[in-house]
């Protein structure tokens, strides 16, 4: 089968990591689904994994942990789905990932393709939906009101993740939702996604919210440069308010929350999948869910760009373009060129 992988971590600049491969096809087994994948997408993941991982023993290492394809193949042991099923997932970190025309997924952490989107638009959705949905509803537990607090505030809202939370928010709850940005562009595209009001994270923020004369924010999602903004989130949220983050600070120091009695929550969706935990269905319920809201017009696709077939070159500028910081929404690529 066709796939585009690496052998040695590294920069992706300057000499091709990726490259355009030939592996043989996976047998499913257990649990397993062999999906053909028709699209995929691309997370900040993605970059951390390839800058930082060495495949073991020397063989390709395959990236990729978002998906949208048609099951063609069943382990023994699988109940939920059929060959023909079409499907969209985000996959296990611990497990080869999807960049390649055929790919294993456990069948509990996939939900059942939006029939209204095509493979590009459910290809962009399933890690950063199900990181959203699991910091907003299990970590920050937003149907919870903070006492005295009615707002939520979502830094970096026009990423991926950002881009989901903040219809989520908007959809599901009765929060006035906050987000943040620092370009026009930016800026622009979180209002359309539904936030009430954007403000620019290269400001002050507890300056920034004190202006929207709204009260202080009981919940903060923070998805980039939570350390540089902790000092501000300090200020600015709630007494008794509730913090998550899901990006990697070298160092984070969370005792100034403790006057305040904030809490603070990491949330990683892969925890499920690489713990095995008992409730891993709930990612499939989940992604279901969230099928049913985009086929009822509640929630949308966040593609922002196609970067058209799944190559080593294509996924190269995927890649440079997240790890430049200024990508937006999701970018996807579609199919395998010709043979």
């Amino acid at each position: 089968m066709r796939a585009v992988a690496y052998r040695a971590p590294g920069p992706i600049a300057g000499a091709q990591v990726l490259a355009d491969v030939d592996l043989p096809t996976p047998v499913p087994t257990g649990r397993d689904l062999l999906v053909e994948v028709r699209a995929i997408s691309v997370n900040p993941v993605d970059t951390k994994v390839r800058k930082s991982t060495p495949p073991s023993q020397g063989e390709w290492n395959v990236l990729g942990w978002d998906a949208a394809g048609v099951v063609v193949g069943v382990g023994a042991d699988v109940s939920r789905f059929k060959p023909g099923d079409e499907v969209y997932y985000a996959g296990d970190i611990t497990r080869p990932g999807a960049n390649c025309e055929f790919h294993l997924v456990d069948e509990r952490i996939v939900g059942r393709k939006p029939q209204s989107l095509d493979w590009a638009g459910a290809a962009a959705l399933p890690l950063t939906t199900i990181t959203a949905w699991e910091a907003l509803f299990d970590r920050l537990d937003v149907k919870r009101p903070v006492p005295g607090a009615s707002s939520i505030l979502i830094i970096g809202a026009a990423g991926g993740v950002g881009s989901i939370a903040v219809q989520l928010a908007r959809q599901l709850t009765d929060l006035t939702v906050i987000g943040t940005a620092s370009r026009p562009e930016t800026r622009t595209w979180i209002m359309e996604l539904g936030a009430h009001h954007v403000l620019d994270h290269s400001q002050p923020l507890s300056d920034e919210i004190a202006r929207l004369k709204l009260g202080v924010p009981g919940f903060v999602l923070s998805t980039t440069h939570t350390d540089q903004h902790l000092p501000e989130i300090v200020k600015l949220i709630a007494p008794q308010g509730r913090l998550a983050l899901i990006d990697d600070p070298q160092v984070l120091d969370i005792v100034p929350f403790k006057r305040k009695s904030v809490s603070t929550h990491w949330e990683f969706m892969f925890a499920r999948s690489m713990h095995q935990t008992a409730d891993i269905l709930q990612q499939a319920a989940l992604l279901d869910e969230v099928s049913r809201l985009v086929d009822a017009g509640v929630l949308k696709t966040t593609i922002a760009e196609n970067f058209g077939p799944i190559t080593a070159e294509n996924l190269t500028r995927a890649h440079a373009l997240i790890e430049s910081g200024k990508a937006r929404g999701k970018i996807v690529l579609e199919g395998f060129a010709a043979a």
